[in-house]
């Protein structure tokens, strides 16, 4: 494992990177694209300089505006060596929703790659855009930055602890953003937390994702690059034959939402020892199913599999539980994997639905050096964050139990919905459905009814008969908690952060088609 250089910046693990691989790839692209450590250091310090001449001085905040590509990757390393807090923005987000966000981090200035230009010149033209891929005979554009000679910062700014390193956005594209402002302290502590557990080095190869804008983008880059070692974003068609693009870049770091496994699953990718170079395989985003986890660990047989969890708020993650096929199948709550005990240096405590403290189970709250200043719109904060004994936490929304020295997870507290006075958890529901023969995954929501609520099952796997799935159903669950509705999907709706949209399953459980008779028609769609 390498030494870490000692710094306050998150963007000194790069230049650790850069210490100890310089000539080694640190981005690998396409087939033949690929940027060695120092070209990639470079790059991000011409830019870093043409921010700062154009600006007159340091930036404060930088958007990314970006896909997975040259541009994005070192556009983020660009906005931190400028001193800045990186704004990572997804470009096909809708353009009022962009401006949102523009507005809500107080956005200085932009680096985008032409389709992020082109949003940006449609919500805010006002803004400075730096575009590097856009050609010198492109004609003239309103606020466009251009290198210049001598741009180049002859090294990255300095910068403190307290100063902010991201601006993340925890909407994806619908509802009113949420702006969480995280300092380098943030990231240093939960880095050191990584270095301590992990073994990453100059050998690993990182396969990356997510999008740059969801949090778990910083654990791939900058565990790969603080150890000297290659970033792969993933590109959809390597689904296709994920051992093929695995065995060919030889992936060792998998990092991915849950929703990837059913995927790979239905490619035909996890077939028993097809991924044996996996040394680490990490889940994240929501919650990963006990069935899922075995499967993949059958497909990387040679690895470890852990199941992190943390909101936003928190810094990336807070707990990490190794998967183990035994232990963790007799702590696991509704087939769902455990999260885990909490990161040193955190703290916890689990309320009930009045407010008190109980330490058998209850909604998570976290509090310690990962957890946010608050919210960049302080409207926002009100019942996420509160001061008990001195000590400031953050509401994370998710219920759990104690289990051992760890915690299992239920579910978000908005999944308890009440039918008729029955108090029913979704989850519940979604590993009851699991269980039918035929179903690979489940999710159950509820929509209105009458005077109450009533819920649809979306599934995959094979079309099951609605009064099958009742009959399944009922020695599970009670009555009241019986879908009024099943509805057969082939794969589910996934979001920009790769997450099941269940915003998306609840829209269309409100669509009742014409002629259907309640919980005998399933839905093919």
């Amino acid at each position: 494992m390498i030494e870490p250089v000692a710094d306050a910046g998150v963007h000194h693990r790069f230049l650790n990177g850069l210490r100890v691989a310089a000539d080694r790839p640190a981005l690998w692209l396409g087939a033949r694209e690929q940027y060695a450590y120092r070209e990639l250091h470079d790059t991000a310090l011409r830019w870093a300089g043409t921010l700062t001449r154009r600006l007159g001085g340091r930036p404060g905040r930088v958007a990314v505006l970006a896909g997975k590509n040259r541009t994005g990757y070192a556009g983020v390393l660009a906005a931190l060596y400028s001193g800045a807090s990186a704004v990572p923005l997804h470009v096909r987000w809708p353009a009022g929703q962009i401006a949102q966000m523009l507005r809500a981090a107080e956005v200085e200035a932009v680096i985008a790659d032409p389709d992020g230009l082109a949003a940006v010149r449609e919500c805010a033209p006002e803004l400075p855009v730096l575009c590097p891929d856009l050609p010198r005979d492109a004609g003239p554009v309103a606020g466009l930055m251009r290198e210049e000679p001598g741009d180049a910062l002859a090294e990255p700014a300095g910068v403190a602890p307290d100063d902010l390193a991201y601006v993340l956005f925890t909407s994806g594209s619908t509802g009113r953003p949420k702006g969480v402002p995280l300092t380098h302290a943030n990231f240093r502590h939960y880095f050191d937390v990584v270095d301590a557990r992990y073994d990453f080095g100059v050998g690993d190869a990182f396969a990356q994702t997510v999008e740059l804008n969801f949090d778990c983008a910083i654990f791939d880059l900058f565990c790969a690059w603080g150890a000297g070692s290659c970033v792969h974003p993933v590109p959809p068609t390597a689904y296709l034959d994920l051992p093929g693009f695995v065995r060919e870049r030889r992936i060792t770091v998998w990092f991915s939402t849950p929703s990837a496994i059913a995927l790979v699953r239905r490619t035909g990718g996890l077939a028993p020892g097809s991924m044996p170079g996996l040394r680490w395989s990490f889940f994240a985003g929501e919650a990963l199913k006990c069935a899922d986890a075995a499967d993949w660990h059958r497909a990387a047989d040679h690895g470890v599999i852990e199941n992190l969890y943390g909101p936003t708020e928190l810094t990336i993650t807070v707990s990490a539980h190794r998967w183990s096929a035994q232990v963790s199948g007799e702590l696991a709550v509704n087939g769902i994997v455990p999260i885990g005990a909490l990161h040193e240096g955190l703290r916890a405590r689990m309320l009930d639905e009045d407010g008190e403290e109980n330490q058998e189970g209850g909604e998570l709250c976290v509090s310690g050096p990962q957890l946010t200043q608050g919210y960049l719109n302080a409207e926002d904060d009100a019942g996420r964050f509160f001061v008990a004994d001195g000590v400031r936490w953050y509401r994370t929304g998710d219920r759990v139990v104690r289990t051992a020295d760890q915690f299992g997870y239920v579910g978000r507290l908005d999944s308890q919905v009440q039918i008729k006075g029955l108090r029913v958890e979704l989850a519940e529901v979604d590993d009851a459905a699991r269980s039918c023969p035929g179903v690979s995954d489940a999710v159950a929501v509820a929509r209105p009814a009458d005077d109450s609520l009533e819920l649809v099952v979306f599934y995959t796997g094979e079309p099951v008969a609605p009064a099958a799935f009742v009959r399944h159903l009922r020695p599970l669950l009670p009555g009241g908690a019986l879908p009024r509705e099943f509805r057969h999907l082939v794969e589910f709706p996934l979001n920009s952060n790769r997450k099941i949209d269940r915003k998306e399953l609840s829209g269309r459980a409100r669509i009742r088609p014409e002629s259907r008779e309640p919980g005998l028609v399933p839905d093919h769609a």
